[in-house]
């Protein structure tokens, strides 16, 4: 029989309707579960070491709800409940583990496959759901996505919020669909070959509904400070079981819900000195609970601090984490395309930081930055590309927008062209941001629902502030309005119509070459070239596959590798260019041209041979040694790939 101290914390439901209950409540002298449902009573918790409170208790179904007592005076609901059906302030309920999987032989993909999709539950469909979205799975799967990463569910005050408001980190939102929601779409999306990772947010807890303050005020800590309050304390006096309610959190995804990967919010505002730091030991559990399944599970960390060390291993110094994202990748391009260079966009803007940001992976690498006025970064060269997520969209870069404006509506439908190709056909692991694909013409903006008046005013206030530093001008719509939710749900009916539909194709297109060329899905610095046409504003990036020569060697291989080398050409100039392209010798052809007729644009030209509009995907040219002149048009990306033949 299995005692408290094998159990977690929260409350975990077992056989013949038994149920343990575990609360860590250092300053409480006397805690009790109060059952309000179906049967009320109370029942006493048993003290245990290190500040828990514990009992296994009979005649407790799921279903079953309840709150804590503590010290015979205030009650609360669960802070690790499993589901809050009726809201964040009241009775927690006991959920059903019990399910029914049926794509029981799924393990995961491996990282450097994954093309990511994000998504936010509440807004990706008009149901809102979980069962909303299974609904929508197939188009992913037509599109080529391979791994879908859903906004956080974890539960929230209201039933509109980013989520990222969440006081409660075991329980899934109950509009969304609660735990078995969950369940079916990862269920669904295993069924699919789609990977699901779950944003989680482990920096901070939302404003509303925090009832951790009554259990253990030591689970935070005044010594430092973050955008949202008191930190979480990761490093101080009782620590060790705040990492354990964390870590139990991050297993219980993984295992129960048999999540692919975590994306691990705003890790730098983890505050954390110890020898061996939360993320270190987090990404220790979670891997090892990997091989304990026999499945491959990701932890994959934003951060905006550039630090190496995240992704290093444990052994030099690192924390072992999966991957991280890189901001810098976008914000080179986002800056160079639309000219914004307010906030910390201050710090990009030239074609020099694309050129960098596809070498190296981000730009500032302990360079001086103006916006932060200090040095800022360490080097990421010694990072593989797929170890970093990047993207020319993504919520936050959207939503923290004053009127959420997409890319869609801020640079033309050339350049949009063009940021797919550079997603798409980049060495590392691209994240699409849901209607992206198509170019989504609606905002997305930042909602809530919070029940008090007060701290919606504070939101309202606090929204306008942020936008200062980027010279907006007018009034932010209200995140409090049900209006400004529904405005930002996408309308995938596009993707048929017109030049979205074009912009779908390409997405599509762009997804299958990178899925089936060996080139392309080498993710790899020793596979891969860049080379910068300064004054024309034109990348070349060069990738291969088990093919060991560089760009500039003029030694031709005895055999070509179709598909396993290809050049990548992204011409950022607004007008028509005309360069000297220097290719390894062989035979090739162009795969892709976004300014061709497909694409709705006149195609590419070279000197020895001009097309007919429309056939420049079918083109063909050779080269014994030296450079080939290509015109490239305006805004576009074009891929090439060096097709078999033997040379003597």
């Amino acid at each position: 029989m299995p005692t408290t101290t094998d159990l977690g914390i929260g409350a975990i439901a077992l056989e013949n309707h038994r149920c343990s209950f575990r609360i860590w409540a250092p300053q409480v002298a006397r805690a009790e579960l109060h059952l309000v449902s179906p049967d009320e009573r109370v029942v006493p918790l048993i003290p245990e070491p290190r500040g828990y409170h514990a009992a296994i208790v009979e005649r407790v179904a799921p279903g079953a709800r309840y709150f804590y007592r503590l010290d015979g005076q205030k009650e609360r609901p669960d802070p690790a409940s499993r589901s809050q059906p009726d809201g964040a302030h009241q009775a927690s309920e006991v959920a059903d583990p019990a399910f029914a999987w049926t794509a029981t032989g799924w393990t995961g993909l491996p990282l450097h496959d994954y093309i990511i999709y994000e998504l936010h539950i509440g807004t990706f469909t008009q149901e809102g759901t979980f069962d909303g979205a299974i609904a929508r799975l197939d188009y992913l799967t037509n599109l080529g996505i391979t791994a879908v990463e859903i906004m956080p569910v974890a539960a929230f005050p209201g039933n509109r919020n980013w989520g990222y408001d969440g006081t409660y980190p075991f329980a899934v939102h109950a509009s969304y669909g609660g735990p078995s929601g969950l369940k079916r779409f990862v269920d669904a999306c295993h069924q699919r070959g789609l990977a699901v990772i779950l944003d989680v947010v482990y920096n901070h807890f939302g404003p509303e509904g925090n009832y951790l303050w009554d259990y253990a005020p030591q689970f935070f800590t005044n010594r430092y400070q973050t955008p949202w309050g008191a930190a979480i304390n990761f490093d101080g006096p009782h620590s060790d079981e705040v990492r354990r309610f964390f870590i139990e959190n991050a297993l219980m995804w993984v295992t129960d819900f048999r999540l692919d990967g975590l994306r691990l919010d705003a890790v730098h505002a983890i505050t954390d000195f110890s020898a061996q730091t939360f993320l270190e030991e987090l990404a220790r559990a979670i891997h090892l609970r990997a091989d304990q399944l026999g499945r491959r599970i990701y932890a994959i960390a934003e951060s905006d601090q550039n630090d190496r060390r995240l992704v290093h291993p444990p052994a030099v110094g690192g924390y072992g984490l999966d991957a991280q994202w890189s901001d810098d990748f976008h914000h080179a391009l986002h800056t160079f395309l639309t000219g914004e260079q307010a906030g910390y966009y201050e710090d990009f803007g030239t074609f020099e930081y694309i050129v960098r940001a596809f070498r190296d992976g981000w730009v500032f690498a302990g360079d001086y930055s103006p916006f932060r006025q200090r040095r800022h970064g360490s080097s990421s060269r010694t990072i593989p590309p797929g170890c970093l997520v990047v993207c020319t969209q993504n919520h936050d870069q959207v939503g923290n927008r004053m009127l959420g404006e997409r890319l869609s509506t801020l640079v033309s439908f050339d350049a949009l062209k063009l940021l797919a190709s550079a997603l798409i056909l980049s060495p590392f692991i691209p994240l699409i941001f849901m209607g992206e694909e198509y170019g989504e013409p609606a905002p997305f903006l930042y909602f809530v629902s919070h029940g008090d008046p007060d701290l919606v005013e504070a939101v309202r206030k606090g929204r306008k502030e942020e936008f200062f530093a980027f010279e907006w001008k007018g009034e932010p719509p209200d995140p409090q309005d049900e209006a400004t939710f529904a405005r930002s749900r996408p309308d995938d009916r596009l993707a048929q119509q017109g030049s979205h539909e074009v912009l779908f194709s390409l997405y599509r297109e762009l997804i299958r070459l990178r899925k089936t060329l060996p080139a392309l899905a080498t993710l790899s610095k020793d596979h891969m070239e860049v080379r910068s046409f300064e004054p024309e504003q034109v990348l070349m990036l060069h990738r291969w596959a088990d093919v060991a020569y560089p760009i500039l060697r003029q030694t031709a291989p005895s055999e070509g590798t179709g598909g396993r080398d290809v050049v990548t050409l992204l011409n950022f100039s607004r007008s028509p260019v005309t360069i000297q392209v220097p290719f390894p010798p062989g035979h090739w052809r162009f795969l892709l041209d976004t300014s061709s007729d497909r694409w709705l644009k006149p195609g590419v030209q070279t000197e020895e041979n001009t097309p007919q509009q429309g056939v420049t995907t079918s083109k063909h040219f050779d080269v014994e040694a030296g450079e080939v002149l290509l015109t490239l048009g305006a805004h576009s990306g074009v891929l090439l790939e060096r097709l078999e033949r033997d040379w003597q």
